[in-house]
């Protein structure tokens, strides 16, 4: 009976359509914990990218310089430096074309900018659904598994005479372990997508706090426009 109910007998002995739900099973699960130590590594060098970013920018550096740095690192930059690099490019090039009203230079860098924003977000939460599709469909997989192991195991057991516990355990425990892989590829899914959206709406709340405060900074230069065309002072 003990040698019956170990796992890997379990697994091995278990129906084709289970054993393939329990493949598919541990491969999602996997992918979600790859999907998982990814995020953590990039949302870590997301906010340590920002941070420094934005001491840098108070610091009391030039704009110029700053957005000049900022356009060499575009690639590796954090995603704070690149909506900075965004809005002060778009009020440059208004400037540049003589645009002297102050909705306009100020509307045309917040576009700029939550454009940015957008594109840096969607960057974020890349692969952050695959987690929650896992986290909602792996139980009910593993579920059809365990329901098809149970209608196959009691099919054998039709042509019994006589039913034991001893029969009918290990046919049940065949079933039940695709319910606990199942559990076990939602489980850390689900909690790594809970933590990881917390995480990014920190994030997307730091950097729509910047663009507000980087939007004040233009908006006390707008008036400024037709004697520094080039010049941004905070």
């Amino acid at each position: 009976m003990n040698q019956d109910l170990n796992i890997l007998h379990l697994v091995t002995q278990a129906s084709l359509v289970v054993q393939l739900v329990m493949a598919i099973l541990l491969s999602v699960s996997l992918a979600s914990w790859a999907v998982i130590f990814g995020k953590l590594i990039g949302l870590r060098k997301v906010r340590g990218g920002n941070d420094g970013f934005e001491r840098e920018f108070w610091s009391g550096r030039n704009v110029q310089e700053l957005y000049g740095a900022s356009e060499r690192n575009a690639e590796v930059g954090a995603p704070m430096e690149r909506i900075f690099a965004a809005g002060m490019r778009e009020y440059l090039k208004l400037r540049e074309r003589r645009v002297t009203d102050p909705g306009a230079l100020l509307d045309g860098a917040r576009r700029a900018m939550r454009a940015s924003l957008q594109r840096e977000l969607d960057t974020i939460e890349h692969n952050l659904s695959f987690l929650a599709t896992v986290g909602s469909v792996s139980p009910y997989v593993g579920l059809f598994g365990t329901v098809w192991g149970i209608m196959h195991a009691f099919t054998g057991l039709s042509n019994l005479q006589q039913v034991t516990l001893a029969t009918v355990a290990p046919g049940i425990a065949e079933a039940l372990v695709a319910t606990a892989i199942g559990l076990f590829a939602a489980i850390p899914a689900v909690i790594a997508y809970n933590r990881f959206a917390r995480d990014i709406d920190r994030i997307a709340i730091q950097l729509e706090t910047f663009m507000e405060e980087f939007s004040n900074i233009l908006a006390r230069n707008v008036g400024q426009a037709a004697s520094a065309p080039q010049g941004v002072a905070r």
